[in-house]
């Protein structure tokens, strides 16, 4: 595979390191998540060089509410001391992210509505996010 040696490639989809910032004028522990979107079919995505819909390279950097919908939840035991969730987030803008939701692990589903809490996991680096509403219990 041929990589680039210049700017060009972080140029258009902008640096991994841009991807998550703080926000200006707010508390540090709220951040803000920026995602790219393709100029030419308009798909959003998250930390790509290229459109997987059209192969693109022209993807502009946008700003993401931070809001989004559990669209996969499951409980990770190893590699770590206690069990956590490793959940896939449907943003609100149409892209889809890797990231953890805080709370029980067990009390995390498919559905759920989140906001981005913190930009980054410290120890691994993923978004982290906390239910908007009380968790779905049903049958209870």
């Amino acid at each position: 595979m041929y990589h680039h040696s210049g700017n060009v490639a972080q140029q258009a989809a902008g640096s991994a390191t841009d991807l998550l910032e703080p926000q200006s004028g707010t508390s540090a522990s709220i951040e803000a998540m920026t995602f790219q979107r393709c100029t030419w079919c308009g798909t959003a995505v998250y930390q790509r060089l290229l459109c997987p819909v059209c192969q693109g390279s022209d993807l502009r950097t946008e700003r993401s509410t931070g809001v989004g919908m559990v669209r996969h939840s499951t409980v990770v035991h190893r590699n770590t001391p206690a069990a956590r969730n490793v959940s896939l987030i449907e943003m609100a803008e149409g892209f889809v992210v890797r990231g953890r939701v805080m709370g029980p692990p067990i009390g995390i589903h498919g559905g759920d509505r989140v906001r981005l809490s913190t930009a980054k996991d410290p120890v691994r680096g993923e978004p982290v996010f906390q239910l908007i509403d009380e968790p779905y219990r049903a049958w209870t």
